[in-house]
């Protein structure tokens, strides 16, 4: 070939190249695109007595046998709501395991409530409860997940839901967290669940330990740890409903119902550990945020959900619980600063007080709400904030109240 014929061919050559490399180019746009992990309707996954609906949300790259977390919203709340302000899947992204949401349908429940109250609903293979065990058992299965390190975290009548799927399924679940919830076994109407929820129930660690075991008769092997949360400004459910959670699941794991140690969290929060010394060994944790309402608490701030109705600016509620489980380092305070090993112990410790509860008031033994007395420290229900209601107190740790009746 002459040179005049190949200087012809070049501006062709080139004009072909263009023409191969725009292609491509725009294949390239138009071809699919890898997402990231979304909220994902699950249309089927096994047996559904309670006729709930399930959403998935699995980080991308999880590796095989990751933990689950298993989520119930609150009342009047859904699926994508708690997903979207309660921090969860920022945790999930950064910890390395999956989220499930149980969601409740109107047909089941007009408020959109977990039936936690309806003994149909919360009995182990019946109901709602069913429909959870068939969620995590279809979860576990289809992401490869591990069936060991199953969790359970919800808000108010999810968070009761929590409680009692713990004991109904001890086999099923290594932890929970009740938010704002109620304990095991407390309702068997919706006539008893108003009462449950405001004042709440006094009984004894015992008593509340037998509405767990009473679920599993001969169940002999360990029962899941369990994280409470609850503000003391709650006036939707009682914060006597976080005491009497902690009671019911110390006593359930044969422990003290006196803390091992206290530390102090963000948000003018307490924690306090049961069975062990700090999060990573306690069985039974109680996180008692001061001042905060009915809510899930959460920390815009930090990068820890976002703030809306029911998801209340405090502290990271969720980094503290997936800490607690052992899923995350979670927020908390600096390694050098670590929790009293035993409560401390002041002048007074051990001391009875017989009085009214006006007095137990106005000397700092008891809290006023709604013109409701409740124990300073333990928030015992005390009976109405008045003058001819006369209680009595024992000081078990400095400024820590427990209603002991007949005691003094």
């Amino acid at each position: 070939m002459d040179s005049a014929a190949r200087r012809a061919r070049v501006p062709l050559a080139l004009a072909v190249a263009t023409v191969l490399v725009t292609t491509a180019a725009l294949l390239a746009a138009l071809a699919p695109r890898a997402h990231a992990a979304a909220l994902t309707p699950v249309t089927s996954f096994g047996t559904n007595p309670g006729n709930l609906s399930l959403y998935t949300y699995v980080p991308d790259g999880l590796p095989a046998d990751a933990p689950l977390v298993l989520l119930f919203h609150g009342c009047a709340q859904d699926a994508a709501a708690y997903h979207r302000h309660s921090g969860w899947a920022q945790a999930a992204d950064t910890g390395g395991f999956a989220l499930a949401y149980a969601e409740q349908k109107t047909a089941n429940n007009a408020n959109r409530c977990f039936n936690w109250f309806e003994p149909g609903d919360v009995a182990r293979d019946s109901g709602e409860a069913r429909s959870v065990r068939s969620m995590v058992e279809h979860t576990v299965s289809a992401h490869g997940l591990d069936a060991d390190r199953v969790y359970a975290s919800g808000l108010s009548a999810g968070g009761a839901m929590v409680s009692e799927v713990l004991s109904a399924y001890p086999d099923l679940f290594a932890g929970g967290s009740i938010v704002a919830g109620i304990p095991t076994g407390c309702a068997s109407s919706m006539i008893d669940a108003f009462t449950c929820m405001n004042p709440g129930r006094n009984w004894t660690p015992q008593q509340w330990g037998d509405r767990v075991r009473a679920k599993n008769p001969g169940w002999t092997g360990p029962w899941p740890r369990v994280a409470v949360w609850h503000g003391t400004s709650d006036t939707t459910v009682a914060p006597a409903n976080g005491t009497g959670s902690v009671r019911q699941w110390t006593d359930v794991h044969g422990i003290s119902g006196s803390p091992t140690a206290t530390e102090s969290l963000p948000g003018s929060t307490t924690a306090s550990y049961y069975g062990g010394a700090d999060a990573a060994s306690a069985r039974v944790a109680h996180y008692s945020v001061s001042g905060l309402g009915h809510g899930t608490p959460v920390d815009p701030a930090s990068g820890c959900g976002t703030a809306g109705a029911y998801f209340l600016a405090s502290v990271c509620s969720t980094g503290y619980t997936a800490g607690f489980w052992g899923l995350a380092d979670g927020p908390g305070p600096d390694p050098t600063d670590p929790p009293t090993e035993e409560p401390t112990e002041g002048p007074g410790s051990g001391e009875c007080v017989r009085a009214t509860n006006y007095d137990h008031v106005r000397a700092g033994r008891a809290v006023q709400r709604l013109g409701l007395a409740y124990a300073a420290g333990s928030d015992d229900p005390l009976g109405l904030w008045n003058v001819f209601v006369t209680t009595s107190l024992t000081e078990t740790s400095a400024g820590y109240w427990e209603n002991t009746p007949g005691a003094c």
